[in-house]
């Protein structure tokens, strides 16, 4: 249990890793806003305790964080040195996990990424296929812009950031190589599900705006982070991740 503070430093210094990567977090963004003190028990206070126990090993740490730290109003994509300004309990949360962080321990490295998708776990991908196959018709959101990142391409980057001889510090982006709208996003899942399956039955797609969708926590209207940063630091490559896509529905047809 991260949130167990001594319970991480035990175990921390019993193994004597070279490297804590925290992908831990609480990320059920509307259910952080009536349940704040869980959100932030994992996301900020566990997180302070995962740099502090790093550092008293001389392990490598990175953390994993969000676009929710900001609010959304910028109209060009986020740099790191823009002012965060989270509108949601999780967004807060997690940018007091970076700031604990980074004060516990100033050698960590946080990584900022955003609408992440794979042949594993729970995202937005999985969501909409398992929608097409039990409807005909559905409503996706047009007015929020972000980045898809394929977990594998940001697996990559850590890896790579690891594996360097002086480890990099300090805040980056990481995210995909094109922007669009979850309606967007929604439309090139459906059509690579067609093209790898000409059986597939596409279900027909509605734009709606946020307001026609209202959830308890905001959602940044616009998430597209800056990467230049992590590509000329880091020797990164932006997430190709229509390319990625194709790969992901076809290993999840697999499985189906």
């Amino acid at each position: 249990d991260i949130t167990e503070a001594e319970a991480v430093l035990n175990m921390v210094k019993n193994f004597q890793p070279d490297a804590i990567v925290n992908a831990a977090a609480y990320t059920a963004v509307d259910l952080a806003e009536s349940q704040r003190a869980k959100a932030f028990a994992v996301n900020a206070a566990a997180v302070a305790s995962l740099a502090a126990a790093a550092r008293a090993v001389h392990a490598k740490f990175i953390h994993i964080s969000t676009d929710y730290v900001f609010d959304g109003s910028s109209k060009v994509p986020y740099t790191e040195t823009a002012p965060p300004a989270p509108q949601s309990a999780y967004g807060q949360s997690k940018l007091a996990g970076e700031l604990l962080a980074l004060a516990a321990n100033p050698d960590s490295a946080i990584v900022r990424s955003a609408w992440i998708f794979s042949e594993y776990g729970r995202n937005f991908v999985k969501t909409m296929l398992e929608a097409a196959a039990e409807r005909d018709e559905l409503y996706v959101v047009q007015d929020q812009t972000g980045c898809p990142t394929y977990a594998g391409d940001l697996a990559q980057l850590l890896v790579n950031m690891l594996e360097k001889a002086t480890f990099p510090r300090g805040i980056f982006h990481y995210c995909g190589n094109t922007s669009t709208s979850w309606h967007g996003f929604a439309e090139a899942v459906f059509h690579t599900a067609a093209t790898l399956n000409p059986a597939f039955k596409t279900p027909h797609l509605h734009p709606i705006d946020t307001s026609g969708y209202p959830t308890p926590a905001p959602r940044p209207a616009y998430s597209v982070l800056d990467c230049h940063k992590a590509c000329q630091e880091l020797g990164a490559t932006p997430s190709d991740w229509q390319k990625a896509l194709g790969s992901v529905v076809r290993k999840l047809n697999a499985q189906a």
